[in-house]
């Protein structure tokens, strides 16, 4: 294996917990959305090594609480979801005074994505829709889901969306476009204003994990994509129905524990104790795939070939969960944010200073390259 890249940790960090990161089309910006409400940028500084990205002095305040954001078709427009329902586009040439709403959804809108091949911003929402937007026009649609979605990612052709009970949809990404024309309508009302009810799914799946998805992520070649569960599993499914039987899963981020277990008292009184090991399970709440190279990490430090099924990078832990994650367009950097999560029961504290962090790590050449098979 390489030799590991050093991580660096941001200044100027969010006061709260951190919902989603992404970098510009340009790489040149990196975005941080927040539970503050607040959307932080950061620019590359290469003339500071020590720390890669630094904060570019603007902070985006926003009405409620940000679940996710995504660029749009240049590094002046990035679009916004979060708890206040709307589906939000931001100036960045004004950043804080140009916001401008493309729908508004009936209850939170958890995640966003871009299509710049079709030029469409794409939203879902906790009250079980999708909403597919063409910026140029402002017009958009309703689409129904058949149950509340959880995550979302695109290739140049194709939307996936991971929902509840083990449901998976893919949608045509052409198909929704040509549907916007025909049948959208605009934030204000004008236009057909009626819920597109008749489109067929390009493919309907069922997650080869067993427990709630969390994330999904879409390979760089479009052939297929990685999903990942609250039970510590990551699958890998391809979209031909003749790779099917390449679909596997396997188990990461877990960690054995000894712990004592006690027996019911016996006819004296006393419990017999005894030792043993046992697996304590993590959700898996990132997923990002690497644009050259086509390996995949997982929230937390595994690098995985997507392929031959090898590891080929543990990163060292983080001290905290990892809520997002992404690598930048060229693969020169992964960037990483860090918060405290709820698995150790204890979703009730505030955050305290630091907690709450983004961490970069500028990539070695062939530092998450792939692996043959063995």
């Amino acid at each position: 294996m390489s030799t590991s890249s050093t991580p660096h940790d941001l200044a100027d960090q969010p006061t709260d917990a951190i919902s989603s990161l992404r970098f510009s089309p340009s790489n040149n910006t990196l975005a941080v959305a927040s539970w503050d409400r607040t959307i932080s940028l950061y620019n590359r500084t290469p003339e500071t090594p020590d720390s890669p990205f630094t904060f570019s002095g603007t902070r985006i305040t926003c009405r409620a609480p940000i679940l996710d954001i995504c660029w749009g078709a240049d590094d002046n427009t990035l679009y916004s979801v979060g708890l206040d329902y709307d589906v939000r586009t931001h100036d960045l040439q004004n950043p804080e005074t140009e916001q401008s709403v493309l729908s508004t959804h009936e209850a939170a809108s958890n995640k966003i994505a871009y299509s710049a091949q079709h030029d469409l911003v794409l939203s879902t929402s906790w009250d079980s829709t999708l909403h597919v937007h063409k910026p140029a026009t402002g017009m958009f649609m309703r689409v129904p889901l058949p149950t509340k979605p959880f995550a979302l990612s695109l290739t140049a052709t194709r939307v996936v969306i991971a929902m509840a009970e083990r449901t998976l949809w893919v949608y045509d990404l052409l198909s929704l476009a040509t549907l916007v024309d025909q049948a959208g309508r605009t934030a204000n009302g004008t236009g057909p204003n009626h819920d597109v009810t008749e489109i067929v799914p390009w493919q309907q799946r069922e997650s080869s994990l067993k427990f709630m998805t969390r994330a999904v992520a879409c390979m760089p070649d479009g052939q297929g994509f990685a999903t990942s569960s609250i039970e510590g599993r990551v699958g890998v499914e391809f979209f031909d129905p003749g790779e099917q039987a390449k679909t596997y899963a396997f188990k990461c981020h877990r960690q054995t524990q000894t712990t004592t277990i006690s027996s019911e008292p016996g006819p004296d009184g006393e419990a017999e104790q005894e030792e043993r090991e046992v697996d304590i399970v993590y959700p898996v709440n990132a997923l990002a795939f690497h644009p050259v190279h086509g390996t995949f990490a997982t929230g937390g430090g595994d690098v995985v070939d997507a392929q031959t099924k090898r590891r080929v990078k543990q990163y060292p832990k983080l001290g905290a969960s990892v809520a997002a994650m992404e690598f930048s367009g060229d693969g020169k950097f992964l960037a990483i944010g860090v918060s405290p999560g709820f698995e150790d029961g204890k979703e009730d504290e505030e955050i305290q200073e630091g907690q709450a962090k983004i961490v970069v790590r500028e990539l070695g050449e062939n530092e998450v390259k792939g692996r043959p098979a063995k």
